[in-house]
């Protein structure tokens, strides 16, 4: 077995105010850190007021070395701290825009995610993820990403697990109240751990108030809330987590894969 400190980061970002948001969430990121996650589109705020406007604070994830401004910052962050950050950036791609998630190393490279499921008006922003549910190895385990809204999907956390996620990191704006309960669920149905990272405050830039919903959590394999925040504060939810892998044993008869039945089930 072995174990990981983690840290769900939740914060209070300032619309546009990209500079200002890195530096305070990475001030957040405890030292003597393994994984550490942030919320979604952590640097740029949410409530974009149009496709245009998302354009305009978007960064290309693919170029190397980082062109961005935030993607290099966080490059560097994690090889200075040695600490696997997990951050929501909006990314442009060409004429494509998504709502993405980047998994930077210590060692430089990183991976991305694409949110598969758009909330609300994020449909006439983003384009849809087109990357399906990858996993990658980092932090000596096996880490997925999902972001926001994929919550409420089981299908998101169940490809995670499928394809070997051990942790999944889950940036996230959430303003809805049940998915910080949902995510134990999630938890305990695929034994695996989880991070939700969300941010609070209150964003009106459309004429439409939307306010975040806080309480980022720690979950452990087994539905345990290790570390949580609550819904208005900022800082770290820390906790260690113990790696137990490959081992879907629920009960000593009942291992969850092996009981799987996918010719029963409706795809």
């Amino acid at each position: 077995m072995k174990s990981l400190t983690v840290a769900a980061i939740q914060t209070h970002p300032v619309f546009g105010d990209m500079k200002k948001n890195l530096a305070v969430a990475l001030e957040l990121v405890p030292r003597k850190c393994d994984l550490a996650v942030l919320p979604e589109l952590f640097s740029t705020g949410y409530q974009f007021t149009s496709r245009a406007d998302a354009v305009g604070l978007a960064e290309n994830l693919r170029e190397e070395p980082a062109a961005g401004s935030v993607c290099r910052a966080l490059t560097e962050a994690a090889a200075e701290s040695g600490t696997t950050i997990v951050a929501g950036l909006a990314e442009k791609d060409g004429d494509r825009l998504f709502n993405s998630s980047v998994l930077f190393r210590p060692d430089g490279s990183r991976e991305i995610y694409r949110k598969v499921h758009l909330f609300l008006d994020e449909k006439s922003i983003f384009d849809p993820g087109d990357l399906g549910f990858p996993v990658f190895e980092a932090c000596g385990t096996t880490i997925g990403m999902m972001i926001c809204f994929d919550w409420i999907f089981p299908e998101a956390a169940r490809s995670l697990a499928l394809a070997g996620a051990e942790i999944i990191c889950h940036p996230s704006n959430l303003l809805l109240p049940w998915c910080q309960a949902a995510m134990i669920t999630r938890c305990q149905e695929n034994m695996v751990h989880a991070i939700t990272s969300n941010r609070v405050g209150t964003e009106n830039r459309t004429g439409t108030a939307l306010t975040f919903s806080g309480r980022s959590q720690v979950v452990s394999r087994v539905g345990e809330r290790l570390a949580g925040l609550d819904k208005d504060e900022t800082g770290a939810a820390t906790a260690t987590l113990t790696l137990i892998e490959k081992d879907k044993l629920f009960t000593p008869r009942n291992d969850l894969w092996q009981d799987r039945r996918p010719e029963s089930y409706r795809s």
